[in-house]
């Protein structure tokens, strides 16, 4: 993997992929919820939680290796480190502020596992956007970039 450096990592690229992947992780969540195939608790909102991550960072680890055109390994590994950071912050804030308990649903298991598809997700939409972006055509190798 010729452009896997720190310094071929555009932060303001892993941001944007994050948002991206937020927005849509978000959408897929509304189209759920308006279908009625969640509401009640147990598998189907699993399965629902899973789709929506998965099709969420995929498509923010997309966004990102189009953009960037370099190193879409590192920026899928960012926009997942990103939602790592943004739930320490949000549960910090609410910690602090809303004298909040904490989730009561979300085991550690489980936490990690999202993450962890988090970041899986976001690195094969980055390799898959980076290989449309250079090569023209999608795939999960990574190459020595014509520019």
């Amino acid at each position: 993997m010729h452009t896997e450096h720190l310094q071929n990592v555009r932060y303001g690229w892993v941001i944007a992929g994050w948002l991206v992947a937020i927005a849509m992780t978000s959408l897929v969540v509304f189209l759920f919820e308006a279908s009625g195939f969640v509401g009640q608790t147990g598998t189907r909102d699993n399965i629902a939680s899973l789709v929506s991550v998965l099709a969420g960072f995929s498509a923010g680890g997309f966004f990102a290796g189009f953009r960037a055109r370099r190193a879409p390994v590192l920026h899928g590994i960012g926009i997942g480190l990103t939602s790592l950071v943004a739930w320490v912050l949000v549960n910090v804030i609410a910690s602090a502020l809303l004298d909040a308990v904490g989730w009561s649903a979300l085991t550690p298991g489980l936490a990690v596992g999202l993450v962890l598809l988090q970041v899986v997700a976001a690195v094969i939409g980055a390799l898959i956007g980076y290989n449309l972006a250079t090569e023209g055509k999608p795939g999960l190798t990574e190459h020595e970039p014509t520019d």
